[in-house]
């Protein structure tokens, strides 16, 4: 009879110990669901981890910031003065004045005459928001030199804010006028705007391409988290103004540069304007020299290219150095049948590559084959740019000339020289 008490004092036991299991495994659940509901709470009041917002048609992805909106375009100009005040708690776009392309009408105002300045500037925002016009922006119209004045490129209009709230910096470009025709059949530009941040170029956006247009109205809003308003002050602004090409490379019309030295944003939203200038005025002193090394090797057929340095490039930015690398090519009669590319050097205008590159060569000698190097500005999100240019062949004139006729002559030969580089 023992062993049958025994058993049953097990079986007794059983519901006690899965009661025990139970009590804790609900505890351990309920603790578990309140942590995720407070970390999905604490997670959203976080500041975004990206570094800028862009913002389209100036409407903010945050609703604090929903006000009326400002229109640029000749026919709101002047309807403003016998329309009531617009209520900020709307979103006003007035899409019936712009054209199929999004643009408004032209303007027939001149952006270099001080009295058109007066009266139109102020024009630009509703009376409701508090912003500051530069007086250096209302000068600028007035310093242009004869020379200047005889080919003009337009005005640039934008605003600076600095958020104090998220700790943003904020750039609105607004709207460009009197830009020059790129286009010539068709006598006008299809326009966009790059920006940069100086010196570290880490933030650089684009605007969107309005076309057929020499007034484009961007009014596009970029945000730029994790600056602090004490660094403002050591920062500059670099705009390039570009028309895009769809069958070559884009044209420069021109560039606009900002230090932000002395500017106060802590008083509000800041209007500013700036003459549209000629890029590359900086780049006289040239652009710069590569030191290449070539072996033509007759009894394999290859042709052996190594990119050494390059040295004085010029600089890319107004108050940053280049990021260069080299693109080679090689033609055959005219035809690019290889092409090959160095790695990234930042930060730096004089570069050292020491790379190799071989090449097969379709043909016996170097009679039909020629040599293009590329030395380029590497940069991220946008067209790399051409600091420089070197080609060498039986074409080619001068020092390159020379030294190609020096690596025909002597195969299986080394041959190193700088050359200087022109304009891409």
């Amino acid at each position: 009879m023992a062993p049958i008490t025994n058993s049953r004092e097990e079986f007794d036991e059983i519901p006690t110990v899965v009661g025990i299991f139970s009590a804790f495994g609900l505890v351990f659940t309920v603790s578990l669901f309140a942590w995720i509901c407070c970390q999905r709470k604490s997670s959203k009041s976080k500041t975004p981890p990206y570094k800028f917002v862009h913002v389209l048609k100036g409407v903010d992805i945050y609703p604090e910031n929903l006000n009326s909106k400002k229109n640029f375009g000749a026919d709101e100009k002047t309807q403003v003065k016998n329309k009531p005040a617009v209520p900020k708690n709307l979103l006003h776009l007035d899409l019936e004045k712009r054209d199929l392309n999004g643009n408004f009408p032209k303007t027939n105002l001149k952006a270099g005459s001080p009295s058109d300045l007066e009266n139109v500037t102020p024009k630009l925002f509703p009376e409701g928001e508090k912003e500051i016009i530069s007086p250096d922006s209302l000068k600028s119209s007035t310093s242009l030199t004869s020379d200047e004045k005889q080919e003009k490129l337009g005005t640039l209009f934008f605003s600076l804010e600095y958020n104090f709230e998220k700790k943003a910096f904020v750039v609105n470009i607004k709207e460009a006028r009197g830009l020059p025709a790129m286009d010539e059949q068709s006598m006008t530009s299809d326009p966009y705007i790059k920006m940069m941040i100086l010196p570290e170029k880490k933030h650089k956006v684009k605007t969107r391409v309005l076309r057929k247009t020499l007034d484009p109205a961007f009014d596009e809003t970029f945000t730029f988290y994790g600056i602090p308003y004490t660094q403002i002050q050591e920062l500059a602004l670099h705009f390039t103004i570009l028309s895009f090409d769809r069958f070559s490379r884009d044209d420069v019309i021109g560039e606009v540069f900002i230090p932000l030295a002395g500017i106060e944003l802590t008083d509000g939203k800041m209007l500013m304007n700036r003459e549209i200038i000629k890029r590359n005025v900086r780049k006289s002193s040239g652009r710069g020299e590569l030191l290449i090394s070539l072996c033509y090797q007759s009894t394999t057929n290859t042709l052996t290219v190594v990119v050494l340095k390059a040295r004085h490039l010029p600089k890319s930015d107004v108050a940053g150095l280049s990021d260069p690398y080299v693109k080679v090519n090689l033609y055959y009669a005219k035809k690019r049948i290889s092409k090959k590319k160095t790695h990234v050097k930042k930060c730096t205008p004089n570069a050292v590559f020491n790379e190799l590159f071989v090449f097969d060569i379709p043909c016996e000698g170097l009679e039909e084959i020629s040599v293009e190097f590329l030395v380029l500005d590497s940069e991220r999100g946008s067209r790399n740019e051409v600091i420089g240019r070197l080609v060498l062949g039986a074409a080619a004139e001068g020092a390159s000339g020379e030294h190609w006729k020096e690596i025909c002559d002597y195969p299986r030969r080394q041959i190193a020289k700088w050359h200087m580089l022109c304009d891409g």
